[in-house]
């Protein structure tokens, strides 16, 4: 039931393309949640609850992805105050845990992901290209990072997130 994608932490990041690239991105993150139901669709409760001993399972996923906008959006709000540093992710991933996403209907799960998503969108849509330039430190990179770059961190995240559930479904 293991997966053999990338740990999240061993990704290697480069973020050397143009601003001019924020839309695109942007299209990505609007995908995610079509992609996402998409995977889920007709798939027993058991086997997306399914999970190995210290593992999340296929829903803890999906769930994880609906957790984190919160961290999204409030580093989009960083990012439009002029913040320097962004705010630190909970490594730990106490939300999720906490969540019970297992016990959850998949259904909430999604609706929830896509509302969050819809909300993310709308704080980014109307934003000029200038406003994607804006720099803050990336705690964990350690390194200076423009909006359009977080926004491509978080399209990574998501595109991980879905490979593994994907994984999982096998």
């Amino acid at each position: 039931m293991s997966t053999d994608v990338l740990p999240w932490l061993e990704y290697r990041w480069v973020f050397d393309f143009p601003t001019g690239m924020f839309r695109a991105v942007l299209e990505r993150l609007r995908g995610t949640p079509a992609r996402l139901e998409e995977l889920a669709r007709g798939v027993p409760t058991a086997t997306l609850t399914r999970h190995e001993s210290g593992k999340w399972s296929a829903q803890q996923h999906a769930g994880h992805l609906w957790t984190v906008e919160r961290l999204w959006h409030v580093r989009i709000g960083e990012y439009l105050q002029g913040a320097t540093e962004l705010t630190a992710a909970d490594m730990g991933n106490r939300a999720t845990d906490a969540a019970a996403y297992n016990e959850r209907p998949m259904s909430d799960i999604l609706a929830g992901f896509r509302t969050a998503r819809s909300e993310m969108l709308a704080m980014l849509d109307c934003l000029t290209l200038n406003a994607a330039a804006r720099v803050a430190r990336h705690p964990r990179l350690d390194r200076p990072l423009r909006l359009v770059d977080m926004c491509y961190f978080a399209a990574e995240h998501d595109d991980h997130h879905l490979a593994v559930i994907r994984g999982l479904l096998r």
